[in-house]
């Protein structure tokens, strides 16, 4: 028997998706850079995204980039999150540019890229509306200005990010002013900037709609590659897989049981405070999986089947049939945060598959 939980990782319609976009976007000017922070440093998916064509290779872990050096010793990789300080001297000899918003972080990259002897490329972030990371526009000249003059650190360019914490859609008036900044350090400093990145998987509507993308020439991609969909809407992209993959857990349990509790309501385990309605008896079913292993309501279950919550360590499901008995296995779908959760996860079991 295969073990459960599982996520059953789909390395063909990986890259079909990945394939797909990189064409797509490379008709508008724009390359792709792999984000494989969900994929915990898998080397299978890191190699099928290269294969598929993306430029390089973007993760927000430290910890992953050098798992995946191992076994892309060549592929360029980025640090797409802010560096700790206490990484630099890794972050020099692993990842070839880091995205920063901090000078006192790119002055110990240069410190660092000097001992290593060695160049280390830098990316400046710009807060253009998401209040996430970035530096304020006004600042970036004078960010740029000091960083030309560190040794061993090669400015690269400038990127944004949107849609993560406030939800800012990219649009054309904030890839304009991300267009104007390029041009404006050009004309300042007399050089070219190689990347504008322009954001991530909610970047893909407006750049496949057909609007002037400017000086933007790189997008950030992960989860529309991995579940085929856009993160804005979380719709369907057209011709993208949307099950590469999947999450496999199995019944513990299975009875008719009331829909009410009974007895005194308190918070239940997780400090959460629940109102049930009374809808009679039901099939419940309890999976072998929970809270710490995936985000419960992150699932999509098959027709039929609803997932009503989950403990740390069980998933209460309820079908209007009788198919869930003991020792049947029940496939999800998954959003983000699920798979995010189910692939760092060690109790979960990665099985990569072709076809």
């Amino acid at each position: 028997m295969m073990p459960a939980p599982r996520l059953e990782i789909d390395l063909d319609k990986i890259y079909h998706n990945a394939h797909v976009l990189v064409d797509r976007l490379g008709q508008r000017g724009i390359s792709v850079t792999g984000v494989t922070k969900a994929t915990l440093g898998s080397a299978e998916i890191a190699a099928t995204f290269l294969q598929a064509g993306v430029k390089g290779l973007g993760d927000s872990r430290l910890e992953n980039i050098e798992t995946m050096r191992i076994g892309q010793r060549s592929a360029p990789m980025t640090l797409i999150r802010s560096p700790m300080l206490s990484q630099v001297r890794r972050i020099v000899r692993h990842a070839d540019i880091s995205f920063n918003t901090e000078m006192e972080v790119v002055r110990r990259l240069s410190f660092e890229a000097q001992q290593a002897e060695r160049n280390h490329g830098v990316v400046f972030m710009v807060e253009l509306g998401d209040l996430r990371e970035g530096v304020m526009p006004e600042e970036l000249l004078d960010c740029v200005r000091e960083t030309l003059s560190l040794p061993n650190i090669d400015f690269k360019g400038i990127g944004t990010n949107l849609a993560c914490r406030s939800g800012v859609a990219p649009d054309s008036r904030n890839m304009a002013i991300l267009t104007g900044l390029a041009d404006l350090i050009e004309t300042t400093f007399d050089l070219r900037v190689e990347i504008v990145s322009g954001g991530n998987s909610a970047n893909l509507q407006w750049a496949l709609s057909g609007s002037k993308i400017g000086r933007v020439n790189d997008l950030r991609l992960g989860e529309a590659i991995l579940l085929g969909c856009e993160t804005l809407h979380r719709l369907p992209l057209d011709d993208l897989y949307t099950d590469a993959i999947t999450l496999i857990a199995e019944v513990i349990e299975a009875k008719v049981k009331p829909t009410l509790p009974s007895g005194q309501i308190a918070q239940n385990a997780f400090g959460e405070s629940t109102v049930m309605e009374d809808r009679g008896e039901v099939l419940q079913a309890i999976l072998a999986i929970g809270r710490q292993d995936t985000d419960p309501q992150g699932l999509q279950a098959p027709a039929g089947i609803e997932v009503m919550g989950g403990s740390s360590d069980h998933l209460i499901l309820e079908s209007d049939s009788d198919d869930l008995s003991v020792g049947t296995e029940v496939t999800f779908q998954l959003n983000y945060s699920a798979l995010v959760r189910s692939m760092t996860c060690p109790y979960v079991t990665k099985i990569m598959k072709h076809g």
